[in-house]
């Protein structure tokens, strides 16, 4: 038997501090190596006292926005998966593993071999291959599986903004968005802009291509939606002292020049804090009181195409060999293949 694990982030369920607190903690503790910590004691240290201070900011965000929608959207896209691909003759068992909430990677490990799985595939729902989430969930099934001692064939699949239709349908967004507004995207007076998640710039340094594939999927979603000039910010999260992706989102707003922006939240394949409080609250609130119009293009987390996205994915990664896949250059595994390791790395 076959099964997907679509690998996500995740986000709290409710917005109460026995879950926010938690939640935090296993993010600091993933890049506890950001600060240098001597001793796994310091860094479990570190990120509690990190966690309590960032909790109160980030409830207030989650009650602003009525609860993070992220955990169900994932359920709803590994259900489309599945009745996609049984639609195509490929009977499949899914399942949803988060980074940093329930349901953990490692219960969906342990689900898939009770369900009886043989061969898994691996399948990060993030559309830019970054270190702490692409590379960093594919690491936490590895070693879940290693630690459950399972003998499961797993097949992991990275990078993935390339697909055609994916770059189609964030560009059919952008167009959309344009037309129910009423603003023409050839106005020098429109700007595209998109944001993209931060990233530390540590970790580019160590080899992560994430900067290459934002600049290459910006390109490829504004050539596809016809727009010809673009700025791109970063969504970066300065809670301890990392030098972290520029330039920052905020600062894109602050200096643009023009009288309405459309923003597209490229790294995200859900609505979440990042889209639905830091992009329609506090950055909405930021362009208004320069006076731009500001205008942000819906994520297609339901969209029957991303589900087809993912399935052709998991069809390219299942064959043999596989189509349009090869060797990963951020993860260094052999069962890791990417479709976007043959882009250079500019500027």
């Amino acid at each position: 038997m076959t099964g997907v694990i679509l690998l996500n982030f995740g986000e709290p369920a409710r917005p109460i501090e026995a879950e926010v607190v938690p939640f935090l903690e296993r993010i600091f503790a993933l890049n506890a190596a950001l600060e240098g910590a001597s001793s796994p004691e310091q860094a479990s240290a570190r990120s509690r006292e990190l966690a309590i201070r960032r909790a109160p900011g980030l409830i207030a965000e989650y009650e602003r926005i009525g609860g993070s929608p992220l955990n169900r959207q994932a359920t709803r896209q590994a259900h489309a998966l599945r009745a996609e691909l049984v639609r195509r003759g490929r009977p499949v068992r899914t399942y949803v593993g988060m980074q940093f909430t329930e349901p953990s990677i490692r219960a969906a490990a342990e689900a898939a071999h009770a369900d009886g799985v043989e061969r898994l595939i691996a399948l990060p729902v993030y559309p830019l291959c970054g270190a702490s989430t692409t590379v960093a969930a594919l690491h936490a099934l590895a070693v879940a599986i290693a630690d459950l001692s399972l003998a499961v064939d797993v097949r992991e699949i990275t990078g993935w903004h390339t697909h055609p239709l994916y770059t189609a349908l964030r560009a059919e967004g952008v167009r959309e968005a344009a037309a129910a507004t009423g603003l023409d995207l050839a106005s020098p007076r429109v700007r595209l802009v998109f944001s993209a998640h931060g990233t530390p710039l540590k970790y580019l340094r160590e080899g992560n291509r994430y900067d290459v594939y934002v600049r290459d999927g910006c390109a490829r979603v504004a050539a596809a939606a016809g727009v010809r000039a673009f700025d791109i910010g970063y969504q970066n999260h300065t809670n301890r002292p990392v030098e972290w992706t520029q330039p920052a989102i905020e600062e894109v707003i602050d200096r643009i020049d023009a009288a309405a922006v459309i923003v597209v939240p490229i790294s995200f394949m859900h609505e979440q804090s990042e889209t639905l409080a830091e992009l329609d609250i506090e950055l909405r609130e930021r362009a208004e009181r320069r006076g731009l119009r500001f205008h942000r293009v819906p994520v297609p987390h339901d969209d029957p195409r991303f589900a087809a996205v993912l399935a052709d994915l998991v069809e390219e990664r299942l064959a043999a060999p596989p189509v349009d896949l090869i060797d990963c250059r951020c993860r260094v595994s052999e069962g890791a293949l990417c479709r976007n390791a043959t882009l250079g790395r500019e500027g």
